[in-house]
């Protein structure tokens, strides 16, 4: 098991609580064409989005309650058999559903899985697709990032004092993550908002933004990452 050591002084259900709260307040404010218009996340528009993040409270669910088998066979039975075909899969069978249908299941789906984390603490233990056995902590982590990552495909407003705080919680994870998946790159933070990455032969300088961004598969074409770098460093999409 890896040291989490360096992310326990962070408080990882009430980051997911903040960022749920960001979604929440947003989509409140979304209504008719608004819900139509584009994300950074190719074929989804701003609808599409809300149902993958419905869709991704209904595995929580199940990595929670041990239902986790069920889940993955229902998926595979409808032709998913990768990520990326279950992510389909999960906005495909709500393609009937309202916005307004869909940020009511969201949000009660998602108020219960963030309570049923906080209840088993830290050190819990869930069951994930791709990690087996993981602790509670650590899997609200990834999922404050994910919301995080999708507010920003979407254009979420974030004030600037607490931007920067999260930026510094998302490139610390980050940082983790790609030691956490034993990727074949060294990330080094000079404690002040840039990062010395060395993979593939190569060695690269990244402020905290871009590192996030790029553990993302979120940098544009033109960011000064060579590709096998940011293979490598792809740990969150």
């Amino acid at each position: 098991m890896i040291d989490d050591s360096e992310l326990r002084d962070l408080d990882p259900f009430d980051l997911l609580d903040a960022e749920a709260r960001r979604l929440e307040g947003f989509f409140a404010t979304l209504d008719g064409e608004d819900w139509l218009r584009p994300t950074r996340c190719a074929g989804w528009r701003r609808r599409e989005l809300l149902a993958h993040l419905a869709a991704g409270e209904a595995y929580n669910r199940a990595t929670i309650d041990g239902s986790l088998q069920d889940f993955l066979a229902a998926g595979t039975a409808a032709g998913a058999t990768d990520l990326a075909s279950f992510n389909d899969w999960g906005v495909r069978v709500r393609a009937e559903r309202t916005p307004e249908e869909l940020l009511d299941e969201w949000r009660a789906a998602c108020a219960r899985n963030r309570h049923d984390l906080r209840e088993l603490g830290w050190d819990g233990t869930l069951q994930t697709a791709g990690a087996g056995p993981y602790p509670a902590g650590r899997q609200a982590l990834h999922l404050a990032q994910e919301f995080a990552i999708h507010a920003d495909d979407m254009g979420v407003p974030v004030a600037d004092g607490e931007r920067r705080l999260r930026g510094e919680w998302q490139a610390r994870f980050a940082r983790f993550t790609v030691r956490e998946y034993g990727r074949d790159v060294e990330v080094v933070s000079d404690g002040a908002g840039m990062n010395t990455v060395r993979a593939a032969g190569l060695v690269v300088g990244v402020d905290d933004e871009r590192l996030v961004d790029a553990c993302s598969a979120r940098l544009p074409g033109d960011a000064p990452v060579p590709e096998p770098v940011r293979d490598l460093l792809r740990v969150f999409a």
